[in-house]
């Protein structure tokens, strides 16, 4: 009969060592920064090439970027602020020193400072905003592969055949140092199978990118301005606040929580609220997507779209 610890040991499918700084020449790079760069990049290279498509002003639009790029950074790291305070007390360093980082806060503060800089730029805002949802879950996908190459965001422990298996020697993120062993009486060789709430989100996203590309081209949906969007706060925010049941708690290098919920859940579930609200109201009194009410916001009308359907969503998302 099989032992719990060798079920366990048939299950953790996922074991690798993580490589917290990678060697390219003289360079020594992070994966994690790396790959939240690749991020953002790939992420405005789509939404850009979509947005060209729709006949809006894409160089308007680098700007758009570059102050949702300054907008991601500051946001990523105060939105973790209001939790460390309710830990450790209230010290005003935290707002400019480097700390922990939030994806949430980096979403919230990119699409407020974007969104500002599209008013003043004259850049149609709910066209914008659903054009640029393709490349926020693109970003998405892509970061999560540095989090995956440093395992980081470990959740608690599992049986699950998704579940990381953590080896001695293991370097994993600071957060997880708890976690870490030199040697383990287990038979199986492992210090511990933990969920990977990383590779979860990474999954959610890869799924909400194909059914938002369903939604947007295949589905013959007549979309209204905004619910592309708005959907995708929905979405995520849910997927946030359900995965991060699986996270660890603070005391083993996990989140801080508030009540029975981590931060991020509060503000997940609050964004998706909210956003669930506005995509109905969207949905009764909205204005459907079109090449001609493109036009009206701004987009150069693209000749030989004009007419032949009135309420089509146009190009394609590559």
């Amino acid at each position: 009969m099989l032992s719990g610890t060798t079920i366990v040991a048939v299950l953790a499918q996922i074991s690798y060592p993580p490589i917290p700084i990678f060697e390219l020449g003289p360079l020594s790079l992070s994966l994690h920064g790396l790959f939240a760069a690749l991020g953002f990049l790939a992420g405005a290279f789509i939404a850009t090439n979509y947005l060209g498509k729709r006949g809006y002003d894409t160089e308007k639009y680098q700007s758009v970027l570059t102050w949702g790029l300054v907008g991601a950074i500051v946001g990523a790291r105060w939105l973790t602020i209001p939790a460390s305070f309710a830990d450790n007390g209230f010290d005003i360093t935290e707002f400019w020193s480097l700390g922990n980082f939030s994806i949430l806060g980096g979403f919230a503060g990119g699409i407020l400072a974007g969104t500002y800089r599209m008013k003043k730029v004259g850049l149609a805002v709910l066209p914008v905003l659903d054009i640029s949802t393709f490349g926020l879950v693109v970003g998405t996908i892509v970061g999560r592969i540095g989090d995956l190459a440093i395992v980081e965001h470990l959740g608690g422990p599992t049986d699950f055949f998704l579940g990381f298996g953590v080896k001695p020697g293991y370097d994993l993120a600071p957060m997880h140092n708890v976690l870490e062993c030199v040697s383990t009486p287990n038979a199986d060789g492992l210090c511990g199978v933990y969920h990977p709430t990383a590779l979860y989100d990474l999954i959610g996203a890869l799924v909400l990118f194909g059914a938002l590309y369903w939604a947007y081209n295949r589905s013959g949906w007549k979309l209204r301005y905004g619910q592309v969007f708005f959907g995708w706060i929905v979405w995520y925010g849910l997927q946030r606040f359900l995965v991060d049941f699986t996270r660890l708690s603070l005391d083993v290098g996990g989140d801080s929580t508030l009540g029975p919920l981590t931060w991020s859940q509060w503000s997940a579930l609050s964004a998706a609220v909210i956003a669930a609200v506005i995509v109905v109201r969207i949905g009764q009194r909205g204005e459907l997507v079109s090449v001609e009410a493109d036009a009206g916001r701004g987009a150069n009308l693209i000749v030989g779209q004009a007419g032949d359907d009135s309420e089509s969503t146009h190009e394609e998302v590559d």
